[in-house]
């Protein structure tokens, strides 16, 4: 067995010398030249894998529990006009062409609210998910932190969600409501939520942690959460979808659009 190994490397012997000899005969610089073509070309194909993966998710996922506002947002960014909704029932989808001179467009996909609802709509559209607009109530803040919370953790823990690391925008919408919570309220408070939740689950016996492949840590171990530590990028700004005269009034938007436009390449 020896000899027959022996034999079949031996017979690629005088093809690596033959190469040996040709790229000691080669001018150094075409071959310093042609070693940087060949890096080029790779960086330009693995570019072009990473730009074709990032385009191909070009759905902007509008999620938040119910009566935040996500499918009025969702009409007024399509139609710029007022409609009463309720409670949805299932995801509505649209074309939705930013706010720049790109001209491009993203598809909007308002997801239900309701929690018996949300996370199945949620398993089916956030691998095409380029960014999730996360739509709070700010005037209601202060009583739905907790599920606010819970709904945003299991969102930032999911595994597929932390792969692909979309763009987050939590929208404080109702501002124009006098007791809505500002934008930095807001982050603070669900910072801290969220640390609790964090400790609380980490405490949980491992069986029922090993048993959920699909959720992962949260944050830096040893330090109080913050959203600095996420892969992806958290944002927060204030919005209102209703006018503080009348509802079919002007809505105040112009930085979710602004923000929408920011997505597109």
């Amino acid at each position: 067995m020896a000899e027959a190994a022996v034999q079949v490397d031996s017979r690629w012997l005088p093809d690596m010398e033959f190469i040996k000899q040709e790229l000691q005969r080669q001018d150094p610089t075409l071959l310093s030249v042609g070693v940087a073509l060949i890096v080029v070309l790779l960086s330009f194909v693995l570019w072009k894998i990473l730009r074709g993966s990032r385009i191909s998710r070009r759905a902007v996922l509008l999620v938040g529990v119910c009566d935040s506002g996500k499918t009025l947002l969702f009409n007024r960014l399509l139609t710029g006009t007022y409609k009463k909704t309720q409670t949805s029932i299932t995801a509505n989808t649209a074309a939705y062409k930013v706010k720049s001179d790109k001209g491009s467009s993203l598809t909007l996909v308002d997801l239900p609210g309701h929690e018996s609802l949300r996370f199945q709509f949620l398993e089916q559209y956030k691998a095409s998910a380029r960014a999730l607009l996360f739509v709070v109530d700010s005037s209601a803040f202060q009583r739905e932190v907790k599920e606010v919370a819970e709904l945003l953790y299991q969102l930032l823990t999911d595994v597929e969600i932390q792969k692909n690391a979309p763009p987050i925008l939590l929208a404080c919408n109702k501002q124009d409501i006098s007791m809505a919570k500002s934008a930095k309220l807001v982050q603070q408070q669900l910072e801290k939520e969220l640390n609790t939740l964090r400790v609380t689950r980490s405490a949980a016996p491992s069986t029922l942690e090993s048993s959920n492949s699909g959720v992962t840590q949260l944050g830096k171990k040893g330090k109080d959460f913050d959203f600095t530590q996420l892969p992806m990028k958290v944002e927060f700004l204030e919005c209102s979808t209703r006018d503080s005269k009348e509802e079919d009034g002007d809505a105040n938007i112009s930085n979710v659009e602004g923000w929408l436009a920011k997505l597109v390449w």
